[in-house]
């Protein structure tokens, strides 16, 4: 089953928790804290495999989780860092944030690959507080969360050669003749409703990969039919083959309907109006054929202007004019640049360099809530995640904390009085004004 479009949830692993230790030895005095950080979460990392072609996998499994890193230990060593988790997708694939709409990557090579979930860093165990006014301190972070989000997937095929036109033109049955794909082939209306590839071998040792496109109609740039379901593939494609009905069995006019279909291409895209074009006018074995062949010609003489669209007479039923076909796509490929322009990622294998990130400032606001004062921060709620809020001193230095802040002041400022409630995030606490005295300063 072939799937181009899938909605998954993908996390980075937890950062491991720091703890709280202490050397203990014989005959060694005062052995202080010993307590190692946590390891690093491991990163979610999609990866390019050549070898695949679909999203069928991501079909079944929607959701993606990195591992954790590893709790600090004693002495103070660190948890161990969790391995990276890999995503095999197939190339082609743009990768899209669901909530803002934002392209993460648009990875088209083998190898490529780009992190879409990063993992939480390990939090620090207790040696990492010990200062000379507290040298025993009973404090350790908790491990940092990773990054989690939910993202769409849409692929893209990746084909030399895209095969497009009307329903029932005879798309399906030219690629069956020229490769071994085994298309959906019926006398109706949409016979062909997901992209099929296939490697065409041209014989003279050159070969390429076409793709029989579903069919077209009117109004498709805007959602009709298909619609962008059949027209994101397109802007893969190198080389278009245009497949016209060029016996008029369903009743249209042939350049009405070559006119139709590049109107539809360039309303979705303007740079496929400058995509290399060959026009394959398809069952010439029918009567009338050759009359209409040569009112084509005549039609699109007038308008083609200075853009040279060669007509090649065929038939996907007696193979007449098939050959010829192939050798005149093989030899447009030729002339046309290997890939399409597409944002470029970069390669994570490269060497690392590791620099220092300074962190946001923190910034907080603070409002009342009937009898409770609500304080909203981003920032202060990502500490308190990593607060062990069972130990006195870690619970102190937040409190330190929040007063440099100036989060006490303002609170001071909207009337908070010794008692009131104070909320921040789930946490709830009650407001002293205590004074200025720190054991620890």
């Amino acid at each position: 089953m072939f799937v181009d479009k899938a909605k998954i949830f993908v996390k980075g692993g937890n950062g491991g928790d720091g703890i709280v230790s202490f050397r203990r030895e014989k005959y060694v005095e005062n052995g202080g804290p010993a307590g190692g950080d946590g390891g690093n979460g491991g990163d979610l990392i999609f990866r390019v495999d050549e070898g695949l072609r679909t999203l069928m996998d991501f079909r079944y499994q929607k959701h993606f989780k990195a591992e954790r890193g590893e709790r600090g230990k004693v002495k103070s060593m660190h948890g161990a860092s969790a391995d990276d988790t890999i995503v095999r997708i197939p190339p082609g694939t743009v990768i899209i944030d669901d909530d803002t709409n934002e392209i993460i990557a648009d990875l088209t090579r083998h190898g490529q690959q780009v992190v879409v979930a990063k993992g939480g860093r390990g939090g620090r165990g207790n040696t990492r507080f010990a200062t000379p006014t507290n040298p025993a301190p009973y404090i350790s972070e908790n491990g940092e969360e990773g990054q989690e989000r939910w993202v769409v997937l849409e692929l893209k095929v990746m084909a030399d050669v895209g095969l497009v036109g009307f329903p029932s033109v005879g798309k399906s049955t030219l690629l069956s003749v020229v490769s071994g794909a085994k298309p959906k082939i019926g006398a109706y209306h949409f016979t062909t409703i997901t992209p099929n590839l296939g490697v065409v071998d041209v014989g003279d040792g050159r070969s390429f990969v076409m793709a029989d496109l579903p069919g077209l109609i009117e109004g498709a740039h805007e959602g009709v039919g298909l619609g962008h379901e059949f027209l994101r593939h397109v802007e893969r494609t190198r080389v278009i083959i245009h497949v016209i009905d060029m016996a008029a069995s369903e009743g249209r006019e042939p350049f009405d309907d070559w006119q139709k279909i590049n109107a539809e291409l360039t309303h979705y895209n303007e740079k496929l109006a400058d995509r290399p074009q060959i026009i394959a006018a398809n069952k010439m074995d029918m009567p009338e054929a050759e009359e209409q062949l040569a009112l084509f010609k005549e039609q699109l003489d007038e308008v083609k202007g200075d853009k040279d669209y060669v007509v090649m007479p065929i038939s996907s039923l007696t193979k007449e004019g098939i050959q010829e076909l192939l050798y005149k796509a093989a030899d447009v490929l030729d002339t046309v640049e290997a890939s399409i322009e597409v944002e470029e990622v970069k390669d994570i294998e490269e060497r690392k360099v590791y620099k220092y990130e300074k962190r946001d400032e923190i910034t907080f606001t603070v409002h009342r809530e009937d009898e409770v004062f609500v304080v909203e921060s981003e920032g202060i709620e990502r500490m308190m995640k990593r607060i062990n809020l069972n130990s006195y001193d870690a619970v102190m230095r937040f409190a330190r904390t929040m007063r440099k802040l100036g989060v006490d002041e303002k609170l001071r400022k909207e009337g908070a009085k010794d008692g009131d409630m104070v909320r921040i995030g789930d946490f709830a606490f009650e407001f002293f004004e205590g004074t200025d005295y720190d054991p620890y300063n």
